[in-house]
């Protein structure tokens, strides 16, 4: 099996713009999808970061500069350092990228996208072209191409339910088996009498559609006799934004 050629540790200037080159090419194909889409880490933020990563990584290979010294003269030195101190960095950033907001969750694709655009800095940055050509053609192809494929996926929603109803209007259990007809499934069921019939119930249900998208099990009950208001709420705790 062929093995990636080893790379010097000797860096010279032509390596140095090399490396560069290559962390801004990297950052900018992989900010320019995001920055299209509208993200807080769009063109200028990746390549920024991809080309920080970058000379990190160029900086350690400067350090570890072996010309003109001999066996005896080295020192034990773990080398991961520097990327686990970048990494650890870039952390931080991308925690703040990551927003909640109520049960949204915002950023964590971005966050995600800004470790990644790190990994490939560091990768070029020690010289290794092919492997980060190939890291960034993957992030690209998942961020650009895999986001149209999350639609057709059908996902686990769920929302709760709230349906007051007058005296004419149906029962608690008859609501129930509308809503299991229309291919929900209830997961609690609670109501509350006096005047009027209050029937709050979560429910559960597998579609391609989002949890924000009115069901039409709600027109349904509304065009029930006696229904006097529904009131509708998503509670995805895995909704998020990318």
């Amino acid at each position: 099996m062929p093995r990636f050629p080893y790379v010097d540790s000797t860096v010279t200037t032509a390596d140095i713009f090399l490396r560069l080159a290559a962390a801004v090419a990297a950052g900018a194909i992989i900010g320019f999808d995001r920055g299209t889409r509208g993200r807080i880490a769009g063109l200028r933020t990746t390549i920024l970061i991809c080309v920080a990563a970058a000379g990190a990584m160029i900086e350690a290979n400067l350090i570890l500069s072996v010309t003109g010294r001999h066996d005896s003269s080295f020192s034990v030195m773990d080398t991961l350092r520097f990327p686990l101190g970048v990494l650890s960095g870039i952390g931080f950033i991308g925690a703040g990228a990551i927003l909640k907001r109520d049960d949204m969750v915002m950023g964590v694709t971005t966050a995600a996208t800004l470790w990644m655009v790190t990994i490939i800095g560091l990768i070029v940055g020690a010289g290794y072209f092919l492997l980060g050509g190939a890291t960034t053609a993957v992030t690209f192809v998942v961020l650009a191409l895999v986001v149209k494929l999350e639609p057709l996926m059908h996902r686990q929603h769920h929302a709760e339910l709230t349906v007051e109803v007058g005296e004419d209007g149906p029962t608690a259990s008859q609501m129930r088996a509308t809503i299991i007809e229309a291919g929900y499934k209830v997961t609690s069921l609670a109501f509350t009498r006096s005047d009027k019939l209050r029937v709050r119930c979560r429910v559960t249900w597998s579609s391609r559609d989002t949890a924000n998208d009115v069901p039409p099990v709600v027109n349904r009950l509304q065009q029930q006799q006696g229904v006097l208001r529904i009131d509708w709420q998503p509670i995805d705790a895995g909704q998020h934004a990318d």
